[in-house]
């Protein structure tokens, strides 16, 4: 029986102890504590578990929520640091061993890294890596233009933020196109606007790209002009601030937004602000 190590597994409840249950492995079982074990668990029920080791070194099951998988890059929180490394917080009873051969720079306590989550090929054991750049490779692209993509914010830039994109690739998001709070660590929704075939560099944005996006921007401010009774004092003499604050945008996606009603002869501007067209 394949049983993934660091990842999730559906597995059969094998036999009933008195301090948890044992689930078929094709061996001798693998334990499920008792404080894991669902309500009224029987032998034969199939349980969703994840499969680590726990502080004494032996191949366990949870039914806790891991922050992350093996294969995975995660921003984590470091709970302690030793002489031969750093333990992250997996959410899971033992935490992630980080050695000092694979952190970038000294780990702090408290202090939040993206890390590879991967398997120790000489312990079997999971580990974790800062080393993992080489993995995050662009030659043979998996994602296309207008594509929705799973983004995670990585280290900031002179021009705005570098992105890892699915787990697979790196790619560029512009501070001029942000139109939200964001930080190092924050994982979100994106599309990749625009590939660029002689490299293969992508550039992403948190909303969806080009005209889609200023569609369904154009659609929030007119519902906030019917929520005001037809008229908002707002307009693109407005500061970034006070439009990001009221429409959750940038001023230049809420230009084009107006730009594109006033065309359309939804909206006409006035000495306040705008209007909307009955």
């Amino acid at each position: 029986m394949d049983i993934k190590i660091g990842d999730y597994n559906l597995m059969k409840v094998e036999r009933i102890l008195e301090f948890g249950v044992y689930l078929e492995d094709g061996k001798k079982g693998i334990l499920l504590p008792n404080r894991w074990v669902p309500e009224n668990t029987k032998v034969g029920d199939e349980i969703t578990v994840f499969i680590c080791y726990d502080s004494e070194d032996r191949l366990i099951a949870t039914t806790l929520q891991s922050k992350a998988r093996v294969g995975d890059i995660a921003f984590l929180k470091v709970r302690t640091i030793t002489e031969i490394g750093a333990f992250l917080d997996m959410g899971l009873m033992k935490d992630l061993f980080v050695p000092r051969s694979q952190q970038r720079g000294e780990m702090i306590a408290g202090g939040q890294y993206f890390v590879l989550v991967k398997i120790d090929e000489r312990t079997n054991r999971l580990m974790g890596t800062e080393w993992f750049e080489k993995l995050l490779s662009n030659d043979e692209l998996t994602v296309k233009e207008l594509e929705e993509v799973d983004l995670k914010v990585y280290r900031k830039t002179e021009i705005g933020y570098a992105v890892i994109i699915n787990d697979k690739h790196l790619g560029l998001l512009y501070a001029n196109e942000i139109y939200r709070p964001i930080a190092i660590g924050d994982s979100c929704k994106g599309y990749i606007k625009k590939v660029y075939p002689d490299t293969n560099k992508l550039d992403v944005v948190l909303g969806k790209p080009g005209y889609q996006r200023v569609e369904t921007e154009t659609e929030k401010i007119l519902r906030l002009l019917e929520e005001s009774k037809g008229s908002l004092p707002y307009n693109d003499k407005t500061s970034p601030e006070t439009i990001y604050s009221v429409f959750g945008m940038s001023k230049k996606t809420f230009k084009m937004a107006l730009g594109n009603l006033y065309r359309q002869k939804k909206i006409v501007f006035t000495d306040n602000g705008i209007g909307a067209v009955n």
